[in-house]
């Protein structure tokens, strides 16, 4: 950063000095006022700029305000947002062409607006991708869970990341830490899994994909600075927003302490391991007290005993909330300080710090520290030194080097990872044998449903709007796909909401006259412009086809009303039929599975979602996918997550407890079979092996689940509980012996001290491609004292 001769002088602004000498340095400079600002993150970053007639950006009186108050700006939210809760999109926001210029635009008013020139942290949506126009959109979480391919997504990261990057953004903000654990919830599609094993792993490739190897100059690694396309992850939410009551947006979550830590925080702990940059503060309450004022777990938890060093974010006007219990927001923002929150987002009472430690309502000595880890941030992201875009030199190969501008990544690329994740997520789970991967007899296809000719409700919610002409249908990939003397009609047939038939009759023509009908049906998260927002973004009511999202929880678990009536009609022509699902949670349609040839499940697959629906169905590609979540057959049944705890009970009289699907569960084109597993001989540590035989007529992947089910043990187990997983291709009549660790914490369970260990006892190993399966497995039985593990000759139990 540019400066006098005698500014340049000062420790703060050395480059080659430690990132802890420069932050004491620049703290022991600050007044209150300016300490306060740093961790104000006050107004929504689309009101900071307006975009002129000629098409320039010019900065608005609501910024010049907001960094008078605090003599600058400790972080701007959403700076590049795009969607219909900020208004912006292309004819009024900043594209990929133009955003690195509105960075440096804000960035540059930001810094000589304090005596100090401190550069503010740009704060971004990154759900599954930049949440920016232009910005490459991924499938949603719930489908990344679908993959169980970590590597898969640790790439897909990477890349938002970098456009995130070249665009002047700094700080990603992502959903990894909530659990699945009732599908009513509308914000189910932003959950990796129902598992916390399988979330856990994927947070970690989030965090390594996203943040890679921080690295320090000359190669020391003790300050931990980041490449100039990577971005510091905020991980949300922390802790337990999954196991809200009733699915209801933001209720109250009735968590044991045991639950909590056995379900709701493997995740977290492994991103904060992964050496995550900072977490969010969920809005649900822990024992009573609202995450965002609670000490235990902010401050006990989090960073005594798991030592982060991190940042902790509010989530959106959480702390004004914490009024309720301090009476007024002021006393509020000193308990979220006090408890651990180190940056606000949006809320009055972190603006009244100064006046909050002027009372005696918290010490300074908070605010130093929150302050220290603020700076501390921006120092690592090289903001001193070149706050602007154009100052951010990159190299693929030499991410520091001064050969080249931050580029933005290439846009094929980014398709490229989005439809291999979509691909990866097609989970096949029920079919008849006789129609999948379509037949070479098949002439005429009819494509069918309200899903099957657009790609706005395949994106999910958090998503900017895209560029007309982006992304392809079912229908799109089918006819580009499919051989070209197969003749192929479309009919809609009804709409996603609503009881309106009078489109079924074309839909019932259509497959009469076909060999084979593609039924595509769901749900959607896509918002319009009349959509009713709340203050912190989440709609207050669904409208249109809006069936899922953010503020849209359902008490029933059924599609639109007219879907169910699409598909008794077509079903009932004799046509074959295949029934698609994209939905933002596992809706529940068992009549599907009764009436279908075939039934699968995309999820939400993102733009390109039907190029990679369209590949597996004709064959060009494997059903890949596997269930992060289990399917219900009705909401009745609710919960019905594998790894309940181990307890006899009954069958409901008037229907099954059983899910209709089970988490892990997604058939292939061809078959396997697996064998007993057994302890791996010669090898230096506890190593359970299994072998696994294409016993099909295809190339095909499987999945190989490992499970535990305890079966001695000082603390109440669960059914089961994944603890490992192996992707394996095989070609037809292959066998592979496929290897699980059991070190690194497989085998560990939370004891009466609330910490992981390996206790004493008796387990079983059993290895399958799903949890049910995994239940009739044959096992492996381990006898364990804690530290070593011996193999009993039978069962105790």
């Amino acid at each position: 950063m540019n400066g006098t001769p005698q500014e340049a002088l000062l420790p703060y602004r050395d480059s080659t000095a430690p990132v802890a000498t420069r932050v004491r340095d620049l703290l022991a400079r600050m007044t209150l006022r300016e300490k306060a600002g740093q961790l104000n993150q006050r107004m929504y970053g689309w009101d900071a700029y307006r975009r002129t007639p000629d098409g320039a950006f010019e900065l608005t009186e609501a910024l010049h305000a907001e960094t008078e108050r605090f003599a600058g700006l400790g972080a701007l939210y959403g700076l590049f947002r795009a969607d219909a809760w900020s208004g912006v999109d292309h004819a009024t926001g900043a594209d990929a062409a133009h955003g690195a210029a509105l960075a440096d635009l804000v960035q540059r008013h930001v810094v000589s607006a304090g005596r100090l020139g401190i550069p503010a942290l740009f704060v971004e949506e990154v759900p599954h991708g930049h949440m920016a126009l232009d910005g490459t959109v991924l499938p949603v979480n719930l489908t990344v869970g679908a993959t169980w391919d970590p590597e898969l997504y640790e790439r897909a990261a990477a890349h938002a990341a970098a456009e995130l990057r070249a665009r002047g953004g700094h700080v990603a903000l992502v959903s990894a830490l909530d659990i699945a654990r009732d599908p009513r919830w509308g914000r189910t599609e932003e959950c990796f899994a129902e598992d916390p094993y399988l979330a856990a792993r994927l947070t970690e490739a989030l965090v390594r994909g996203m943040q890679g190897e921080t690295q320090g100059a000359a190669g020391d690694m003790r300050d931990g600075l980041f490449a100039d396309d990577k971005a510091p992850v905020v991980l949300k939410h922390f802790a337990g927003q999954g196991a809200t009551v009733g699915g209801r947006n933001s209720a109250e979550s009735e968590l044991g302490l045991r639950e909590l830590h056995e379900i709701h925080l493997p995740a977290a702990r492994a991103g904060v391991r992964a050496g995550a940059a900072a977490v969010m503060a969920a809005y649900n309450e822990v024992d009573g007290m609202p995450c965002s004022g609670n000490r235990a777990l902010l401050h006990g938890l989090l960073r005594e005993r798991w030592g982060f060093q991190g940042i902790v974010m509010a989530d959106g006007l959480a702390v004004d909330r914490l009024a309720r219990i301090t009476g007024d927001k002021v006393s509020a923002g000193a308990l979220a300080l006090t408890a651990g929150v180190d940056l606000s987002l949006w809320d009055e009472g972190f603006t009244h710090l100064q006046e909050a430690v002027e009372r005696g309502l918290v010490g300074e000595d908070a605010l130093d520290a929150a302050v220290a880890r603020v700076l501390s941030l921006k120092f690592r992201l090289g903001l001193f030194d070149r706050p602007y875009s154009a100052d951010r030199p990159y190299s693929a190969d030499r991410p520091n080097s001064a050969d080249r501008p931050v580029p933005a990544p290439a846009a094929d690329r980014g398709r490229a990872l989005s439809t291999a994740l979509a691909r990866g997520a097609v989970t096949l789970l029920h079919d008849d044998g006789e129609v999948l991967p379509v037949r070479p007899t098949v002439s005429r296809i009819a494509v069918l449903g309200p899903h099957a000719a657009t790609t706005a409700h395949q994106l999910g919610d958090y998503t900017a709007p895209p560029r007309p002409g982006t992304g392809t249908s079912v229908l799109d990939g089918l006819r580009r796909l499919a051989p070209p003397d197969v003749a192929i009609r479309h009919a809609r047939g009804c709409a996603l909401t609503g009881d309106d038939l009078s489109g079924i009759p074309e839909a019932v023509a259509a497959a009469s006259a076909a060999d084979l009908a593609v039924l595509v049906l769901g749900g959607s998260s896509a918002r319009t412009p009349d959509t009713d927002f709340a203050a912190n973004g989440a709609a207050r009511t669904a409208v249109s086809e809006m069936t899922s999202g953010e503020g849209v929880d359902l008490a029933g678990l059924r599609l639109g009303p007219a879907q169910y009536a699409l598909l008794d009609a077509v079903t009932a022509t004799g046509t074959p039929t295949v029934v698609v699902l994209v939905q933002g949670r596992p809706h529940a349609v068992p009549e599907a599975a009764d009436r279908a040839a075939a039934l699968l499940t995309a999820w939400y697959p993102g733009p390109w979602g039907g190029d990679a629906i369209a590949e597996v169905l004709l064959g060009h590609a494997e059903p890949g996918g596997r269930l992060p979540v289990s399917v219900p057959r009705s909401v009745g049944q609710l919960p019905v997550h594998y790894n309940h705890k181990d307890t006899e009970y009954r069958s409901y009289v008037d229907e099954s407890a059983e899910p209709l699907y089970s988490f892990g569960h997604g058939l292939t084109y061809t078959a396997f079979a697996y064998g007993p597993p057994r302890l791996a001989e010669d090898t230096a540590e506890d190593t359970v092996e299994v072998d696994i035989t294409n016993t099909g007529q295809r190339r095909g992947r499987t999945v190989a689940q490992l499970y535990i089910r305890r079966l001695r043990t000082a603390v109440w187990p669960r059914t089961l509980e994944l603890r490992g997983f192996r992707s394996v291709e095989l070609a037809p009549g292959e066998r592979r012996t496929v290897t699980f660790p059991l070190g690194d914490g497989r085998l560990t369970q939370v004891g009466a001290d609330l910490e992981a260990a390996v206790l004493p006892g008796t387990l079983e190993i059993r290895v399958a491609e799903s949890s049910r399966a995994a239940l009739t497995a044959v096992p492996l039985v381990l006898r364990t004292d804690g530290q070593s593990f011996t193999a009993p000759a039978e069962t105790p139990l």
